[in-house]
């Protein structure tokens, strides 16, 4: 089943907001229904491919099969940008700009190599594409080249599992459940659950560091990777032959987080867990951010470790935006609603029991307050459908972004309020005053990320104030000590700010890398580093 085209995941899922949450957002942000409504599919003004004969045929030949390069509207449309707000509404609006002339599905790595020789045989660019789900301009690439989008849906592929070593190779276009599902057939899991999860694929969290929300317990999917087969325009590259090595760099780390700008992932190896025989998530309450925020500290540093560890603020808590089903049902209790921690664990029977105890000490010894497991299982069961709930703002007249960072914990009051400071003052001065709400996503030993959620009213422009909003919130993560991005990835939308991140010095190997790798700047113009 293919992505909605205009919003995210399944079609069947999007549902209206309920009236006490419309009532919210008119009365607390003045948001008015829209009075247009979105151009449907077909209204959208798609141009025929820019792809002759020649290269038509070449492509074909490189995947065995006109079959598996597709031309028609429909095709082009869900494989043009990804999922951000900017990028959905640009999408309803009828803005086809970044439109791929043709998707091409290879289903192994030598085709992926052939279809890189007829791209730079004919002067296409090319965009691998997963499952479509990156939310800072990742698959849209810079400047007026034409360009194709390589979907590996079809290299989704179970290719090795040594159960003795605990590790799996996998093709990228596995989907996450899909993946879930093979290792479970032999009692594994690879206990990686982003929001996206229901959608991005095994090479999307490798090309872009993903992290997914039980990090805490079996880390992020940079840390699970222990080989990665890379197709460049310039041949193949293998990493990765030890679980650790002392031979020289590590060059899994110019693949992982290089978003299709160096090559095409075509097979990753991971660390694989066994499946775990309990699972329990439960709420803890605290004052304020500041004293949740020192009790997930002492968990990260000193432990017990759990598997999910996650701390809303006092606005995010009072919305109820940890628990999508339950949005505004705080509201009901008055203003005192403190902060709201989701603590998960996951494992052995005895292993989890232990660690829910000790860890229970220390929350409460921090000054938490259990809420037992009812907080923590409406989290779990809720935790894929905050994308949907962007859609359903959006529909209903309101703007809704997010955006995240991390640092070490000394600087996390300090970033947090920045970032909160920026967003909230920008878009007040466009005339759209927001709810900025912000929750503790992921835990180090030594420091944290921060996600950040926005709503306000959609203005006449809403992408001129959000890219104002957006700047000044970079602005401030760069000034407060914070990096760009946790796990987002950078795209086109953090390009700019990753650059002075890195440094000219980085910047510049970063480049002579791309060069050899990729010299005619065929892969992801303009997405990490700025287009030749």
């Amino acid at each position: 089943m293919d992505m909605l085209w205009n919003g995210w995941g399944d079609p069947a899922k999007a549902a209206p907001l309920p009236e006490t949450v419309t009532g919210l957002l008119r009365d607390w942000l003045g948001v008015t229904p829209r009075t247009t409504a979105p151009l449907a599919l077909e209204q959208l003004p798609v141009p025929e491919p820019r792809l002759d004969a020649a290269a038509h045929q070449a492509l074909a030949t490189a995947v065995h099969g006109t079959e598996h390069v597709r031309t028609d509207a429909e095709t082009r449309v869900r494989h043009t940008r990804g999922k951000s707000t900017p990028d959905l509404l640009r999408i309803r609006h009828g803005d086809v700009d970044d439109l791929p002339e043709a998707v091409v599905l290879p289903a192994d790595h030598d085709d992926v190599l052939a279809v890189l020789r007829a791209c730079a045989d004919h002067g296409l660019a090319l965009v691998p594409f997963g499952g479509g789900t990156s939310v800072v301009g990742g698959l849209a690439p810079a400047g007026k080249r034409p360009f194709v989008a390589l979907d590996l849906r079809r290299m989704n592929r179970l290719l090795d599992l040594d159960p003795v070593s605990r590790t799996a190779t996998l093709q990228p276009g596995l989907r996450a459940p899909e993946a879930e599902e093979l290792l479970a057939g032999h009692g594994f899991t690879l206990g990686h659950f982003p929001q996206s999860y229901e959608w991005a694929t095994l090479g999307g969290f490798a090309a872009t560091r993903s992290s997914g929300q039980a990090s805490a317990g079996y880390g992020r999917f940079d840390e699970m990777v222990l080989g990665l087969t890379l197709a460049t325009p310039e041949g193949t590259l293998d990493t990765g032959r030890a679980p650790r090595s002392a031979a020289g760099p590590d060059l899994r780390q110019l693949v992982l987080g290089s978003e299709g700008a160096f090559g095409v992932i075509t097979s990753v190896t991971v660390r694989i867990r066994p499946r775990p025989q309990a699972r329990r998530y439960e709420g803890w309450r605290f004052a304020d951010f500041d004293t949740g925020a020192a009790a997930l500290r002492r968990l990260a540093q000193d432990g017990p470790r759990p598997t999910v560890l996650r701390l809303s603020d006092e606005t995010e808590t009072l919305i109820g935006l940890a628990q999508p089903d339950a949005i505004g049902s705080a509201l009901d209790g008055g203003q005192d609603a403190g902060c709201l921690a989701v603590v998960g664990f996951e494992g052995t029977e005895e292993d989890t029991a232990l660690r829910r105890e000790q860890a229970a000490a220390v929350l409460a010894a921090s000054g938490g307050t259990p809420l037992g497991d009812a907080p923590g299982q409406r989290w779990a069961e809720g935790r894929y459908s905050a994308p949907y709930l962007r859609d359903s703002l959006l529909d209903a007249g309101a703007f809704a972004e997010t955006l995240e960072t991390a640092t070490f914990w000394s600087r996390v009051p300090g970033l947090y309020a920045a970032v909160r400071d920026a967003l909230t003052g920008t878009l007040t001065e466009a005339g759209t005053p927001p709810l900025v709400m912000c929750h503790i996503s992921h835990v180090y030993e030594n420091g944290a990320s921060l996600y950040f959620t926005v709503v306000s009213a959609q203005s006449e422009d809403p992408l001129a104030h959000w890219t104002r909003a957006k700047h000044a919130a970079n602005e401030a993560i760069l000034a407060a000590g914070g990096t760009i991005s946790h796990h987002h990835g950078v795209g086109t939308d953090h390009r700019d700010w990753y650059l002075r991140e890195a440094g000219d010095l980085g910047v510049a190997a970063l480049h002579a890398v791309k060069r050899r790798l990729d010299p005619a700047g065929l892969l992801n113009p303009g997405v990490l580093l700025p287009a030749d």
